[in-house]
């Protein structure tokens, strides 16, 4: 098992990771004690509708889950999130090669028995005791949703009408006695009869049904759970490990196209030409539209050496097409390093996650920035979504000399740990972390060990809140796997820190950025920069910082 603080970020996939766009709801903060506008609560329904009507389930789930975030209250928002993320894991297993081509083949006994393994895993390791009546709800729901999906349909359900599924339906709800679940051989039989029930409709595999129970039970339990198929099993170790193979872009869904976030430098992607802020419109001479996002982000993937044709728009909407071989991608998990004022002594680097390289690559950044004078540090871990365990706490390592790093607390004892800081080692010059709404998981454990230690100031706007501890279990069947939430952890003055994130010493108010067409514009200025500056300067001796350079990057 491999100890896992998944990100707060869903649609990832092998290339690097792949985010449903952020809406401009995401980027304007709303008050704490904001009074709820009914108003307001039903067009944010209605926007996210939309969003469902056209088959957009990546957007349509990042919109409600960030109004979700923005009114815990409403429980309208809550029910949505729900039912998006059901539609959502039918249409992105669907478009998962390894899933289609390989998973959906099993024998019906092979697929059970990949349940009851699944079943023993969240048994024996889940944070909170199972409560296996709602699992098999779970399930059932998970099939319902799959019974309406276009794809899933065109798989498994060919020549049934409209209302032979509605009957098909009705039998599999009346079939379904939830008041006599008690334990997961209860569960595994629902599924078992269900997938009878399926069969004996139309033909379809039994194994159909049992993999959307599958998928149900590991996704009911909490955000972060999952099941994962062969490949995003593969995906996720890819991360931990820091390469994988791809063209080396990070993507995020916009309309038809697929947004051109970052292109790895050294990549593919980059030798190729693909820039920046350009869209992919086609794969294959078919357009993004045409595939949908989540199965043209499946297609980018591939064997090293294979080759894709890939149709580009600039950012004037001019096209070219060209011809990218995909190679494996090292990913450095600190992806800038420079001095924001050399006459101060004042350095900067980005953490982008936290991996298996992130000490070896923060160190050598360390003395490589020691060595041109670096007399304070600014950590930027916003938009860091991130990682291991492990590596936060090795990170953390380096600039504590004493005191608790982080505390995990889980159903079982042997999840129950107190990380704490050695002095060997540490960095001791004055330090400054800036985070944002999307730092998460391994992010806070940092930011949280800096402030509640205090080490250096936090700047910026509170974490994302995401305080719990996932394992990464591979099952025993088709080689997929479980990621599933073990523990939760607590920051060193034991605040929990789910739903509470970490709150900044400093802290930046981001406005909503203007929009052109839908697309949020960056801004030339950096406010969250300029005031992590400010923090770092105001910590060196007045004789440090005289005659400096104010506001110079």
């Amino acid at each position: 098992m491999a100890t896992y603080i998944a990100g707060a970020f869903l649609f990832a996939l092998t290339f690097i990771s792949l985010a449903a766009p952020q809406s401009a709801l995401a980027q304007v903060k709303i008050p704490d004690e904001a009074v709820i506008d009914q108003g307001e609560i039903a067009q944010l329904i209605a926007d996210g509708e939309s969003l469902e009507k056209e088959g957009r389930w990546a957007e349509a789930l990042t919109h409600f889950e960030d109004a979700a975030r923005a009114f815990p209250d409403v429980a309208p928002l809550k029910e949505k999130v729900d039912t998006v993320r059901r539609r959502y894991d039918v249409s992105r297993r669907y478009a998962d090669r390894s899933f289609v081509g390989g998973m959906r083949n099993l024998p019906s006994e092979q697929a059970l028995a990949l349940y009851d393994d699944l079943l023993a895993k969240i048994q024996t390791n889940y944070v909170d005791s199972p409560r296996w009546a709602d699992l098999a709800y779970r399930g059932m729901l998970q099939l319902d949703a799959a019974l309406f999906d276009r794809t899933f349909r065109q798989v498994n359900l060919q020549g049934m009408s409209e209302e032979q599924i509605a009957d098909l339906r009705r039998q599999l709800w009346q079939s379904a006695q939830f008041d006599r679940v008690q334990n997961r051989y209860d569960v595994r039989a629902m599924a078992s009869q269900a997938g009878q029930i399926m069969q004996s409709a139309n033909g379809v595999p039994n194994t159909a049904a049992v993999l959307e129970f599958i998928s149900g039970a590991a996704g009911s339990l909490d955000n972060y759970s999952c099941f994962l198929t062969p490949d995003q099993l593969n995906e996720v170790y890819s991360q931990i490990e820091g390469n994988f193979v791809g063209v080396g872009i990070e993507l995020k869904t916009q309309d038809d196209a697929l947004l051109i976030v970052r292109s790895i430098s050294g990549s593919p992607a980059d030798k190729a030409g693909i820039r920046d802020g350009e869209k992919i419109v086609a794969l294959e001479g078919r357009t993004v539209g045409e595939l949908g996002s989540e199965k043209a982000a499946d297609m980018l993937k591939g064997p090293i050496g294979s080759s894709i044709n890939v149709t580009i728009a600039d950012v004037d909407g001019q096209t070219r097409k060209i011809v990218v071989t995909r190679d494996r991608i090292e990913v450095p998990s600190v992806d800038v390093v420079k001095m924001i004022d050399p006459a101060a002594g004042v350095a900067y680097l980005r953490i982008a996650s936290f991996q298996k390289t992130t000490t070896r690559d923060l160190t050598a950044a360390l003395w490589n920035m020691h060595r041109q004078g670096m007399k304070a540090l600014v950590i930027d871990l916003r938009g860091n979504p991130g990682g291991l365990l492990t590596a936060s706490v090795e990170i953390a390592d380096l600039f504590l000399d004493r005191g608790t790093i982080v505390s995990t607390r889980g159903r079982s004892a042997g999840e129950d740990f107190d990380y704490t800081a050695h002095q060997a080692g540490t960095w001791r010059m004055p330090l400054v972390v800036l985070i944002d709404s999307n730092s998460a998981s391994a992010s806070e454990i940092f930011a949280g060990a800096i402030h509640d230690n205090h080490r250096g100031a936090i700047v910026g706007e509170r974490s994302y809140g995401k305080g719990s501890v996932q394992g990464i279990f591979p099952l025993g069947v088709a080689n997929a796997g479980l990621r599933l939430t073990t523990a939760k952890f607590y920051s060193p003055s034991g605040q929990a820190i789910s739903n509470r994130g970490v709150t900044p010493d400093v802290v930046v108010r981001n406005v909503a950025k203007p929009l052109e067409g839908g697309v949020i514009l960056e801004t030339k200025t950096d406010a969250t920069l300029d005031a992590g500056l400010q923090a770092a300067l105001s910590q060196l001796q007045p004789a440090q910082i005289s005659n400096r350079a104010i506001g110079q990057r």
